[in-house]
């Protein structure tokens, strides 16, 4: 929706577009899809993976959408060691294309397609923490100017989102709050923070916001992954996406 136009994404586009325009550049980008979960920790490993257009019901220009972005294998494998050396028993992927999950932000933020991407799938049962502990161990990566993306939604019921219910609107403030202080405001330590995301189901509204949760995990990993290096996050995006709000998170 967001790239064939949709006025109630108009916001996050420009975000994601500034974004792309204005914060330091990448070398290359990790990113943790909501819309793959496999049963272990698993990595495209392809230096030319292609796209998988996951979806279904739209119009034929949403299926001849194209992003020849290349791999980054070698980047690969090091997730791969650091995984494992973790005791994670993570696995490569030669045959999964990128979904989109990962083209539909990087068109809008990268649209030249030249910073090389690696994929990695959340894991099946959506464990908050041990995504957590994915996110860690991506901490031992040695891979200067990296840039590792969460792509989900920090609010994810879509017959909230179709409704036009004013209760939905609230519901997803009280939830984002929470969010926004366990991630992003000083006072709460470390350990604090890592609690409140474990335990996010007992956030106000969490379960509404989250029927399910693949589009509130990859949050986690990037939380585990900026660890003690950026003790809390920033809330950089905060606008409404079809009558909801959404929050985009940046730690650096």
């Amino acid at each position: 929706m967001p790239l064939l136009g949709d006025p109630g994404h108009a916001g996050m586009v420009e975000f994601l577009q500034r974004f792309g325009a204005t914060e330091k550049r990448p070398s290359a980008i990790l990113l943790i899809s909501a819309h793959w979960e496999a049963q272990q920790p698993t990595i495209i490993s392809r230096p030319n993976p292609g796209l998988l257009y996951d979806y279904g019901g739209f119009p034929p220009e949403a299926y001849a959408i194209d992003y020849p972005v290349a791999g980054e294998p070698e980047l690969g494998q090091q997730v791969h060691t650091v995984l494992h050396d973790a005791g994670l028993n993570p696995t490569m992927d030669n045959e999964r294309g990128f979904d989109h999950g990962v083209f539909v932000p990087l068109i809008l933020m990268y649209p030249e397609a030249d910073i090389p991407v690696v994929q990695l799938s959340l894991v099946r049962g959506l464990d908050s923490k041990l995504h957590l502990d994915i996110g860690r161990a991506l901490a031992a990566l040695d891979w200067d100017d990296l840039l590792i993306i969460g792509s989900g939604m920090s609010f994810h019921n879509p017959r909230a989102m179709m409704s036009a219910d004013p209760s939905a609107q609230a519901l997803g403030e009280q939830f984002h709050d929470w969010l926004h202080e366990t991630c992003a405001r000083p006072g709460l330590t470390a350990q604090e923070r890592d609690d409140r995301l474990i335990d996010w189901e007992t956030a106000p509204a969490g379960r509404f916001c989250h029927p399910r949760e693949e589009h509130l995990i990859p949050l986690h990993v990037c939380h585990g992954a900026a660890g003690t290096i950026a003790p809390h996050g920033e809330v950089v995006y905060h606008d409404n996406i079809m009558r909801t709000k959404v929050s985009g998170l940046l730690w650096q």
